[in-house]
C-alpha cells in the first residue's frame, strides 16, 4: 500500500533528524492505519483518506478549543499534527471548483429550492467525497438553493 509504504520511510526520516514533533504526528498515524487494518471496512486508500481527514478535521476542532481556553502551546500541537497529516491528503478543491461541480449536480439533479437539499448533498458527498470539506459543499448548497 502507497500510503503506508510512505508513512513508514517519513518516520525514519523524523527519526533520524531527531525532529519528534513530526514522529508524533506520524505516529499517531500509524495508530489510525492499524486500526483500519482490523476494522470491518479493511484498509484501502480510500479509507485511509477519509480516517486521515476525520483525524485533521478532530484537531483543527481541539486547536481552536484550546486557542478559545487561551492554550496556544496546546494549540500549536494540534495545528501542527493537523498540517502533517494533511501532507497525505489529496489536494482540497477551491471554493470556485466547488461552486462549479455543485451547479453541475443542481443541473443534473433538476433542483431548484432547499427542500431539495438532501437530493443535492447525497450526490455532491459522493461526488466530492475527500476533495472538499462537508461544511462547505453543505454551506454553499444551501447558498444556491435558496437563490434559484
Amino acid at each position: 500500500m502507497q500510503i503506508e509504504e510512505r508513512l513508514q520511510g517519513d518516520m525514519k526520516t523524523a527519526m533520524l533528524a531527531k525532529d519528534s514533533a513530526r514522529l508524533e504526528a506520524l505516529r499517531a498515524m500509524k495508530s489510525v492505519l492499524l486500526l483500519l487494518k482490523t476494522s470491518p471496512e479493511g484498509l484501502t486508500e480510500e479509507s485511509a483518506v477519509k480516517a486521515f481527514q476525520k483525524e485533521v478535521k478532530k484537531r483543527r476542532e481541539s486547536a481552536e478549543i484550546y486557542t478559545g481556553q487561551g492554550r496556544a502551546d496546546l494549540a500549536e500541537v494540534e495545528t501542527f499534527q493537523a498540517n502533517v497529516i494533511e501532507t497525505y491528503l489529496p489536494k482540497q478543491m477551491e471554493e470556485a471548483e466547488v461552486r462549479a461541480a455543485l451547479q453541475e449536480i443542481i443541473t443534473t439533479t433538476g433542483a431548484s429550492s432547499p427542500a431539495d437539499m438532501g437530493k443535492v448533498m447525497g450526490a455532491a458527498t459522493k461526488q466530492l467525497a475527500g476533495k472538499a470539506d462537508g461544511k462547505m459543499i453543505s454551506t454553499l448548497v444551501k447558498e444556491m438553493l435558496s437563490k434559484g
